[in-house]
């Protein structure tokens, strides 16, 4: 689908679904385009739009480069972040002229937010250049809430492998579920990581552009902070990453700690059980003369060996400090 929109004092006059572009035409967005709509705006700007396919190409000269004029800058992006597991997609900026092309294949909530600001007056778009900024600063706004949505949940994640709620310790918990959260929250937040690392490669690509195009140096300052942005992003993501790192070890210390445990419950429990399984397997024979076998209280002086026997192994275990 194509979407074009033109600029009409300081607001964008918003046109979907129009192979036409208007003199005023400042930003066309093409999501999921048609072989038709990526050859209409090839057409009308002289340029090439990159494929799907080469927009996942993880090489930096395929993702930030200059050709016949136009400057094409292409970002990971994280979306759908109320999901359980957010998805991931490509984002690419084209600045031809005085005209940017965004070309995506998802819908980000970023892109809706950024218009909700232009409409409140909030961004200047009364550039190609600016809205493409406005843009970026929307993205780095809705990762910065992806980052304080995973800190929360790690918080849970820690609370719970170690047992507090209230300041006291708890029982109950589910080690198995707790190493599969903590196991997705470092799948989202390398995610994130990913995509700051490639935000972070094309502002400062940007930098150089907006120094080639001579636009206004203010766009230089709000590049200068968004990056300054990033920067505090993925500080917080490696702090992150370390706190789930040590999460996911200590949930596999105490799985191990367990396991001993109940390892250690049975070996105390067979060895506790030998004295008495001795005695009972003693008068359990049946040999034709067993002088115990004619004693009248026989039964229960057998019966009370086996208990002392058991009982007395388990006191000394306890004394010990084995169980």
């Amino acid at each position: 689908m194509i979407t074009s929109f033109s600029l009409e004092g300081a607001q964008l006059r918003k046109s979907e679904g129009a192979l036409k572009l208007a003199p005023q035409t400042v930003w066309i967005d093409l999501l999921n385009p048609t072989p038709e709509e990526d050859a209409f705006v090839e057409g009308e700007l002289g340029i090439s739009i990159p494929t799907r396919a080469e927009t996942r190409e993880i090489e930096a000269s395929n993702r930030l480069y200059q050709e016949n004029g136009a400057a094409f800058m292409t970002a990971f992006i994280v979306y759908n972040l109320e999901a359980m597991m957010p998805s991931t997609s490509t984002l690419t900026f084209i600045l031809a002229g005085s005209r940017l092309v965004t070309v995506r294949y998802s819908e980000p909530k970023a892109i809706p937010i950024f218009l909700a600001r232009v409409e409140k007056g909030d961004l200047p778009c009364n550039s190609a250049a600016a809205i493409l900024l406005g843009l970026l600063e929307s993205l780095i706004h809705r990762q910065a809430d992806l980052i304080e949505r995973i800190q929360d949940e790690v918080e849970k994640t820690a609370h719970a492998v170690f047992e507090i709620k209230g300041g006291q310790q708890t029982r109950g918990r589910r080690l198995d579920v707790l190493l599969k959260a903590a196991g997705k929250e470092g799948d989202i937040t390398s995610r994130a990581q990913e995509s700051a690392f490639s935000l972070d490669r094309l502002l400062t690509y940007l930098t150089i552009v907006l120094k080639e195009r001579q636009e206004d140096p203010r766009l230089l300052e709000r590049v200068a902070v968004a990056q300054r942005d990033v920067s505090s992003l993925m500080e917080h993501m490696r702090f992150l990453t370390g706190r789930i790192g040590f999460l996911l070890d200590a949930t596999l210390g105490m799985i191990n700690y367990e396991q001993n445990n109940i390892i250690k419950i049975f070996s105390v429990a067979s060895v506790a059980l030998m004295p008495p399984t001795l005695i009972a397997s003693i008068y359990g024979m049946n040999f034709r003369h067993m002088p115990e076998l004619q004693w009248p209280f026989g039964y229960p002086i057998a019966i009370a060996l086996m208990v002392v026997s058991a009982v007395l192994p388990f006191l000394y275990f306890r004394r010990k400090g084995w169980l």
